[in-house]
């Protein structure tokens, strides 16, 4: 990385990466408290390749990691790819994709994921979120409630007695095993390519050399060995970008 570049994206001499806890797939805490997960190893790895320091900047929801980012509270983040964030945001290519899942009661009469859209269902989701952001655009008939984040989507959907809630699925089953009564339908209703991202102020070859950092660590197996070692299902590496 050439000095200009480093100096684009750690202008204070420090890398702040903005980290979404609200996504168990990529981030979560230890037993001490402190943050681990897939993003953590790519902001580490990251930092090391600018030879700066890493300073994680942690939320509890998606919206509020994206909003540090584009605020440039934050130099780089961890988020879906989303048209309404790319106004402010660079995104690289995908290197991780999730699913997106719907959870119903098991006395529901929804089977399948295209059944959701219809008047008078009600569709929860985390505020601010990659299903947030695409569901108000996808759902034409069926009423969206928003959730504070989206590890919370399940207990709004059980306390105000909602049809449907929506949101990663790996979080979705574990809210499973936890509350009786549940089930997850067939399948996904979408695809999430989660990218890296930088504020578009930081400039284009900041950008381009966060994306080739991106195609480099998917292509070395390090996004997959991270994913392995924290023992992360219902994630894949997205394929490589051919350049």
């Amino acid at each position: 990385m050439s000095p200009e570049i480093v100096k684009n994206f750690a202008p204070s001499g420090v890398l702040r990466a903005s980290i979404n806890l609200g996504n168990p797939i990529l981030a979560n805490k230890d037993a001490s408290g402190a943050p681990v997960g897939v993003s953590i190893d790519l902001a580490r790895a990251f930092g090391e390749r600018l030879g700066v320091p890493v300073e994680l900047v942690v939320f509890d929801a998606a919206g509020k990691s994206v909003e540090a980012v584009v605020a440039e509270r934050a130099d780089i983040g961890f988020f879906a790819i989303d048209p309404v964030r790319g106004a402010d945001i660079a995104f690289t290519a995908a290197y991780v994709l999730i699913e997106g899942s719907y959870l119903v009661r098991d006395g529901s009469p929804l089977k399948r994921n295209e059944e959701v859209d219809q008047q008078g269902v009600s569709v929860t989701v985390g505020k601010g979120s990659a299903y947030d952001l695409y569901l108000t655009r996808e759902l034409k008939h069926a009423h969206i409630v928003r959730a504070p984040t989206s590890p919370s989507v399940v207990e709004t959907f059980l306390a105000q007695q909602l049809d449907v809630a929506a949101g990663v699925k790996q979080q979705l089953e574990a809210d499973q095993k936890r509350h009786a009564g549940l089930r997850l339908l067939p399948g996904r209703f979408m695809v999430i390519q989660q990218a890296m991202g930088t504020p578009k102020s930081r400039g284009q070859a900041a950008a381009a050399a966060l994306e080739a950092f991106v195609e480099e660590i998917k292509a070395s197996g390090f996004v997959a060995d991270a994913l392995s070692r924290h023992r992360i299902q219902g994630a894949s590496v997205a394929p490589v970008t051919t350049q």
